[in-house]
């Protein structure tokens, strides 16, 4: 019979750091992209709802993965929450949208 190999707790945590850091990253170039579309085309009041949008989510999802990111630190940390989990997928699918928005309105 072989023994079980011993599982290091802190792979699974750094992993999901990284993640969190890579998407946050991903978040943060799509609204500046947005913010870059917004000022060099004139898109009216849909722009610059458009441009809110996107940094309000920015910034929600900014205030989520620094909760999550904190909460790794101890070396077993507890599932991330079904409703913040929710409001992640919310703030980088709304982003996406805004800036969807910002790109394809006409110059």
């Amino acid at each position: 019979m072989s023994t079980p190999a011993v599982r290091d707790p802190g792979l699974q945590p750094e992993r999901t750091r990284l993640a969190w850091r890579r998407t946050t990253l991903s978040c943060t170039v799509v609204a500046v992209l947005a913010a870059r579309a917004a000022l060099h085309r004139s898109g009216g009041a849909a722009g610059v709802l458009a441009l809110a949008a996107c940094c309000l989510l920015w910034i929600g999802f900014l205030a989520l993965a620094h909760h999550r990111l904190r909460a790794l630190v101890p070396a077993r940390p507890a599932p991330l929450p079904a409703r913040w989990a929710l409001g992640a997928v919310c703030c980088a699918a709304g982003l996406a949208v805004a800036a969807g928005v910002l790109v394809a309105s006409p110059a």
